[in-house]
C-alpha cells in the first residue's frame, strides 16, 4: 500500500530490504476485514499515519506464502510518523522529484524502490505518473 499525502509518498524500509531500498508498507488482511480496512490499519500500525480514501490498484501472486499481493494507494489524513520498529527499520515521506530520481536509480544518496519484478514498484511508478488529484 502506498499513502500519499498529494505530493508526497510514505515508503518504509524493512531490515531485510537491500541497502538504501525503500517500498511501499505490506501487512495482511485479518479475518472479517475489508480491503480497505486492512489497509488503514495496517499503515496506522506499521507507521502512525492515519488514511482515508484506499484505492485498488492492481494485484500479485505471491509464492511466500502462497498469497496474494493486493496493491492500493490511500490517501493520508495526517502525516506524522511513528514507525513500529518490530515491523519497519524506518519509515519517511519521499516527494515525487526523489521519487523519480529513485526509479531512475539516480538518487544522491544512492535511494531506490523495489525491483520492477514486485507490485510495489508499479504502485509507486503510477503515484509518481498519475494525475495528481486522482491519486
Amino acid at each position: 500500500m502506498l499513502a500519499s499525502d498529494g505530493e508526497r509518498c510514505l515508503l518504509g524500509r524493512s531490515p531485510r530490504f537491500a541497502p538504501r531500498m525503500w517500498s511501499c508498507l505490506a501487512g495482511f488482511v485479518e479475518p472479517g476485514e475489508t480491503l480497505e480496512e486492512a489497509v488503514r490499519r495496517e499503515t496506522r500500525e506499521e507507521a502512525g499515519i492515519v488514511c482515508g480514501r484506499v484505492a485498488y490498484f492492481a494485484s500479485q501472486p505471491w509464492p511466500f506464502p502462497m498469497s496474494l499481493m493486493i496493491g492500493c494507494h490511500a490517501a493520508a489524513l495526517s502525516t506524522e510518523i511513528t514507525v513500529d520498529r518490530s515491523e519497519l527499520e524506518d519509515a519517511r515521506w519521499f516527494s515525487r522529484d526523489e521519487v523519480v530520481a529513485m526509479l531512475l536509480r539516480r538518487h544522491p544518496a544512492g535511494l531506490t524502490v523495489a525491483h520492477p519484478i514486485a507490485i510495489a514498484h508499479h504502485i509507486i511508478r503510477a503515484w509518481v505518473e498519475a494525475d495528481r488529484s486522482l491519486v
